[in-house]
């Protein structure tokens, strides 16, 4: 089994090493690693190549944003399964890979997801919100669940069957096409109640308050778009999010 892990990078030096090494490391042999790097205008190339490893693909050439770059990976990719670590993030272990090639032994699975741990830019140690996704529903779906996207792994058919990003978002691209595919999923879906994957705080849809209002209208366009509901359908989105706060300072 195949994996093809996409790395987008732009303007990343301090830590796309991190996210390239945690891949590199894997224990699960078979796979390739797609950095799609945007020409960036500081040292990310340098710090690519200083992280290099044999199963690693570079290509550098211009984008236009995260989502394009995206995209441009998955059409590259020639895995059976496809995955993404962004260049701010990093896997949570060795075994990450493999823990996940297990569960798509079973054929009719076609979607693999986990836990994730938000984690200090400072102090990666430090965690600082805790995701737990639980199992998908659809009932589920309606009130605001969704994984999170860098934990979800689908088999490449799936992108062939729906598409890929829409670069019409400028935030919220990843949450249109979870709500895109879980809307008209086809084979089983499976959910690993561990953490597999560390991602940094401070990503672009919650730099500031524009930014929010930004997400949050683009999240409502999504979910609208692929009828799962509407403005409570946010509202309980937004809202689940308060507990993973709470439930990490109470552990």
């Amino acid at each position: 089994m195949k994996f093809s892990i996409i790395t987008a990078v732009y303007n990343s030096q301090a830590t796309v090493g991190e996210a390239i090494e945690s891949v590199g490391r894997q224990t699960h042999s078979d796979l390739e690693h797609l950095i799609i790097e945007g020409k960036s205008k500081d040292g990310s190339l340098a710090a690519i190549e200083r992280a290099a490893h044999d199963r690693m693909i570079l290509v550098s050439e211009s984008d236009k944003g995260i989502y394009d770059a995206l995209n441009k990976g998955v059409a590259k990719a020639s895995g059976d399964i496809v995955g993404f670590v962004h260049s701010d993030d990093f896997l949570a272990h060795d075994e990450v890979l493999a823990r996940i090639a297990t569960a798509f032994e079973d054929p009719q699975v076609e979607a693999v997801f986990s836990n994730l741990d938000y984690v200090s830019q400072a102090d990666t140690t430090k965690v600082v919100r805790h995701w737990a996704t639980g199992p998908y529903s659809a009932a589920k779906l309606k009130r605001g669940w969704m994984p999170a996207h860098p934990t979800l792994y689908l088999r490449r058919s799936v992108y062939d069957r729906i598409g890929g990003f829409d670069t019409g978002f400028r935030i919220a691209a990843d949450y249109d096409f979870i709500l895109r595919y879980f809307s008209q999923i086809q084979g089983r879906s499976v959910y690993l109640p561990e953490v597999l994957y560390k991602m940094r705080l401070g990503g672009v849809s919650n730099r500031n308050l524009a930014k929010i209002r930004e997400k949050m209208g683009e999240d409502l366009r999504a979910i609208r778009r692929n009828h799962v509901g509407g403005i409570v359908t946010l509202a309980s989105k937004n809202l689940s999010k308060l507990g993973q706060f709470v439930e990490r300072q109470k552990a």
